[in-house]
């Protein structure tokens, strides 16, 4: 999840929120200082054999990157901190009784956002008890990692570097993409496309590396994430459905238990489906109510563009990014058109709705 923090906030915000936005101007800038250059631990002959371990992965995974993926070469992912804690942040996600349409909370510079994240507990759940006071069903998200969109240079936390290699591989493309390429106002652009670079270069990543095994795993959560962010979408539109109905708050009430029920066993058989050991099953455990199912966003409907330009530039990724970048200039509606006819793999629309692909490259018909 994309967390931008700016240390200017409070200079310019409104004096109700002045105490939140500095408490994360110091929560980001303590996690900042504690950044140590992996170089320099690597250096060190007494660093724990596994995160010695781990911490060499991350560095190779961080050249490719950059070399096979032309992700930036910068200062991110390179340096280590160790938070003592499983989570970075905690995002704070709100929803009234009756619908999954999560609050939102706006901030200078950044706009609107259907979270509020909090380094800090105490000032996290006091806020929260005043939701739920006023009526709000709420869900308290753990987050292992966030990006400052290339404002800082993010570190390697503690709460992501064990991740399988599939997962960590995955989240430093996905965070670099954004690096890359980011759209003021279309986040489904910018995860699509994010997500597309995380899957492509997390296959490319794996076959290098000739890990039979991993690739497999790999393979079989992202079948399964998908399924369940399935789930999740079929839960939240049969839940709406009900809020519509003339039905009381009372049956309202017993029919939504129902259908939470009814997600938890369904995402249990597809757990033991695809062999998932974790993933997420403590998120479909008791609590599941609307903020929770809110907080997952389906934001990739145009992940298979992204897939079919990437292919059709036979995975050059500097060609891809240059075309996508012209892409991301057009207007919305245009880039819209664009990305539909690329969805849908149609070469004479690509070739009338699109820039022009690199040359000596065209689209299939």
């Amino acid at each position: 999840m994309r967390w931008l923090i700016s240390i200017a906030l409070p200079l310019i915000a409104g004096c109700a929120d002045l105490g939140y936005y500095w408490h994360n101007a110091r929560g980001h800038l303590a996690v900042m200082n504690q950044r140590v250059e992996i170089e320099t631990l690597l250096a060190d002959e007494t660093l724990d054999r596994d995160l010695r371990a781990r911490l060499e992965r991350v560095d190779a995974i961080r050249r490719f990157a950059s070399e096979r993926l032309a992700l930036p070469d910068n200062g991110s992912y390179r340096s280590y901190v160790e938070l003592g804690r499983p989570w970075v942040v905690r995002n704070l996600f709100a929803a009234p009784e009756f619908s999954t349409r999560l609050h939102s909370w706006c901030y200078p510079v950044i706009g609107c956002a259907s979270y509020r994240g909090y380094f800090d507990d105490q000032r996290l759940l006091a806020y929260a008890a005043e939701l739920e006071a006023d009526g709000f069903e709420i869900y308290i998200g753990p987050v292992a990692a966030y990006s400052t969109l290339g404002w800082f240079d993010d570190p390697v936390l503690s709460s992501f570097v064990a991740w399988p290699e599939y997962r960590l591989a995955g989240l430093l493309f996905h965070e670099l993409t954004h690096q890359r390429i980011y759209v003021d106002d279309d986040t489904a652009f910018n995860e699509s496309l994010a997500t597309a670079v995380q899957q492509a270069g997390t296959e490319l990543w794996l076959d290098a590396q000739a890990d039979a095994s991993e690739i497999a795993r790999y393979r079989n959560w992202v079948t399964y994430r998908a399924a369940v962010i399935a789930l999740i979408g079929d839960t939240r539109a049969r839940l709406d459905a009900l809020y519509a109905t003339a039905l009381d708050d009372s049956a309202k009430r017993e029919r939504k238990q129902a259908l939470l029920a009814d997600a938890r066993a369904a995402h249990a058989a597809l757990a033991d489906e695809y062999a998932i050991d974790g993933g997420f099953t403590r998120f479909f455990a008791d609590g599941l109510n609307n903020a929770r199912l809110g907080s997952v966003s389906a934001y990739h409907s145009r992940t298979a563009a992204f897939r079919h330009m990437l292919d059709a530039l036979g995975l050059e990724f500097a060609a891809f990014f240059a075309h996508v970048e012209t892409i991301g200039k057009l207007d919305g509606p245009a880039r819209e058109r664009c990305l539909d006819a690329w969805q849908a793999e149609n070469g004479p629309a690509i070739r009338s709705e699109c820039p022009d692909l690199p040359a000596g490259l065209t689209a299939s018909a």
